[in-house]
């Protein structure tokens, strides 16, 4: 969610604040920088200097996200990939269904206007801010209900690739463990990849194919809400890009020759998916925590809480 009304605490002259921005943004594609970092630093951007390209940032984090994750895709399996979403077929289902069901009692509850409602719980369940935008125009939700749902899904991803990691750590999970738990717990793909990556290459792989394909059950839900508001102009917007993310998994399977290649491939990816942390940081600026309101941030946060906790425990215990 990018705030284009939002000021810096510094004011500074717009030749220097473009140099500043573009020297973080090279600086974020060397290896010293984590994903974590990247975001970080865009955050210290956004309330410090201001981001000098702000119109044109959710584009760009668009396409770069998209980008990242195909790349991704050539440093995977098919049998790997297949055997990880029918493991986490049934448990994804059913966090779905009961983080949205939660999440609208929730609402009743709080009082909270119904399409917000529907947003925060949509995006909470599946994945994200891309869930929200696939959801937004069938509800009809005017800018402000969007924009608040927006900033509770993306100030709670910013704190979830610092603390998911962390709890991993203390908690000692194992790489499969962690993979699944952030895929299912953490909003977008872009938190999701970064904090998995931190963590390990297997549990980079097995989060990024579960939330793939956690983000394809956008579809039915869509179709779900449709019937829901009585809205049946509205188009459903397929994330057409994990299609490109399966032929990268299919190449990288069954043709020897893009083993040669597929490294750098992933290498260019990782550097991407960094990039993109730095351009959502640079987009949070104070004023959107003071936009998004108490009640909608409570909401999500408890929610969050809940699929968390719930999957954390069903991953320790059951699976």
């Amino acid at each position: 969610m990018e705030s284009e009304n939002a000021h810096p605490f510094i004011k500074v002259n717009p030749r220097f604040q473009k140099l500043i921005f573009i020297v973080l943004l090279i600086l974020c594609l060397t290896a010293g920088i984590t994903p974590p970092i990247a975001l970080l630093l865009g955050l210290v951007v956004a309330n410090v200097s201001g981001h000098p390209f702000l119109p044109f940032n959710h584009i760009a984090i668009r396409y770069l996200l998209q980008f990242s994750v195909v790349g991704l895709g050539f440093g995977m399996n098919v049998y790997q990939a297949v055997a990880i979403g029918s493991t986490s077929f049934l448990f994804t289902i059913i966090s779905i269904v009961s983080t949205i069901t939660i999440g609208v009692l929730l609402g009743k509850w709080f009082l909270i206007e119904r399409k917000t409602v529907h947003l925060i719980s949509c995006g909470t369940a599946i994945c994200g801010g891309s869930a929200i935008a696939a959801i937004a125009p069938i509800i009809k939700s005017d800018e402000k209900q969007t924009s608040v749902a927006l900033g509770v899904i993306f100030i709670l991803n910013s704190i979830a690739l610092f603390l998911f990691p962390a709890i991993g750590h203390w908690l000692q999970l194992t790489q499969q463990e962690f993979g699944l738990w952030c895929a299912i717990a953490i909003h977008d793909t872009s938190s999701v990849v970064g904090a998995a990556n931190k963590y390990g290459t297997e549990a980079l792989a097995i989060a990024t194919t579960v939330k793939l394909a956690r983000a394809l059950w956008i579809i039915p839900v869509a179709l779900l809400t449709t019937i829901i508001f009585k809205n049946k102009s509205s188009k459903i917007k397929i994330p057409y890009f994990i299609g490109f993310f399966i032929i990268a998994m299919l190449l990288n399977t069954y043709i020897s020759e893009i083993t040669t290649i597929a490294p750098k491939v992933v290498l260019m990816a990782k550097i991407g998916l960094t990039i993109t942390l730095f351009l959502i940081g640079s987009g949070l600026n104070f004023n959107v925590l003071v936009s998004v309101g108490f009640k909608p941030l409570l909401h999500g946060v408890i929610l969050w809480l809940f699929i968390a906790i719930m999957s954390l425990v069903s991953i320790m215990y059951f699976i």
